[in-house]
């Protein structure tokens, strides 16, 4: 049996935030929290969405303070500011970490047995579905709109919980590459990378499916095609091959898993605020290599869809020059290409190690992983 979930309404193209105001009217909605950063309040981002609900005289009250590994305090934090303004509603401007933060937030409004957050993490066993969110992705990669998912940081602890529920899943996603054009280029790389990863890895993942897989072939071949000319001058025809491929790959994923590569890279946000697209963008193609043996025959598949042509080639061949196109987009678009580069301690690798192998996604990993297997990645990528 396979089970997918997803948005009951999306939007796509160019201005499509404007549909924002008929969707808050049409679903009687009267007052939202609007959920976004600080980075995105100051670059003028939020005031695209605000321009809408101003002329449609939709009220809300803001909350901005969110890290970019969002933290059990964000979430507090945007509860209470959900309370204080009497909201009835979220919309979530942002990348996944605010849109993972509104989840949180929409969640254990209506699950308040949950509120320490920490509780939630796994399949979380909540009864109630969340607050409605309306959510408006700002960046090309973490397709945390269309997913069951979200990542909070126990700072306490420094690990981050992945908590997977299908009660979570914003009920509007609006896809609008023109709210994306203010990304630094590092962050177009970085959440670019991300898309593919969690495309491969949901399409290698045990729990693939032949509907994920159209998913993922798909959005791997988008990726190949639009995120150099996305990261180099932020085209629109490119930027929204983008968003539109970021946003397929999370169709599927959401639904199936994914693998020790987003496994490796919880611990590198968690621990050392590594920004998670960097992270699973280093780390993708070594832990490609050492799964390679057990998808052998999808690894072919990758790289036609990356655009290599296998003619010719063996299976092992195409596999491997799977790994070397993945390894060279993320070349292109300027990602670090070891630990040491971002300033990982070599002394740390223990605990980033046993956090890695104890994380939610590491069972969906095609290749069944021990410690040892894991350090010794973390090692390669050192």
């Amino acid at each position: 049996m396979a089970r997918y979930i997803l948005n009951e309404t999306s939007y796509f193209g160019i201005g499509s935030r404007a549909e924002l105001a008929n969707e808050v009217k049409a679903r009687g909605y009267k007052k939202a929290l609007l959920v976004s950063d600080k980075i995105l309040a100051s670059c003028g981002v939020l005031d695209k969405v605000k321009e809408v609900l101003n002329k449609a005289e939709i009220a809300y009250e803001e909350f901005t303070e969110i890290k970019q590994n969002p933290t059990v305090k964000n979430c507090k934090d945007g509860l209470e500011a959900f309370n204080k303004a009497g909201a009835d509603f979220l919309i979530a401007v942002g990348g996944g970490s605010v849109i993972d933060t509104a989840k949180a937030v929409a969640i254990v409004k209506n699950n308040p047995e949950f509120a320490d957050i920490k509780s939630l993490e796994g399949v979380a066993p909540t009864k109630n579905k969340c607050v409605p969110i309306i959510a408006l992705p700002t960046t090309c990669g973490t397709a945390a709109e269309v997913t069951i998912n979200y990542v909070i940081t126990l700072e306490d602890e420094n690990r981050k919980i992945v908590c997977v529920d299908p009660k979570d899943i914003p009920l509007v996603a609006i896809v609008d590459a023109e709210l994306m054009l203010t990304m630094p280029n590092k962050t177009i790389a970085a959440t670019g990378m991300d898309a593919l990863t969690h495309a491969i890895e949901g399409y290698i993942t045990k729990g693939a499916h032949v509907i994920s897989d159209m998913f993922e072939l798909k959005a791997i071949e988008m990726i190949g095609k639009h995120l150099r000319g996305a990261v180099a001058d932020k085209n629109l025809t490119d930027m929204e091959g983008m968003s539109i491929a970021q946003y397929v790959a999370g169709m599927g994923f959401s639904n199936v898993g994914l693998g020790i590569v987003h496994s490796m890279a919880h611990p590198l946000g968690a621990v050392y605020d590594i920004p998670h697209g960097v992270a699973n963008a280093l780390l993708l193609p070594i832990v490609m290599e050492f799964n390679m043996s057990a998808c052998i025959d999808k690894y072919g598949d990758i790289a036609r869809a990356m655009g290599v042509d296998t003619t010719g080639m063996t299976k092992e061949e195409a596999a491997k020059a799977a790994v070397e196109a993945v390894r060279q987009l993320s070349k292109d678009v300027h990602i670090p290409q070891t630990l040491r580069e971002i300033n990982i301690p070599e002394s740390g690798l223990p605990k980033l190690s046993k956090d890695a192998l104890a994380d939610v996604c590491t069972g969906g990993n095609p290749k069944d992983v021990t410690l040892e297997d894991i350090e010794k990645l973390y090692n390669i990528a050192y």
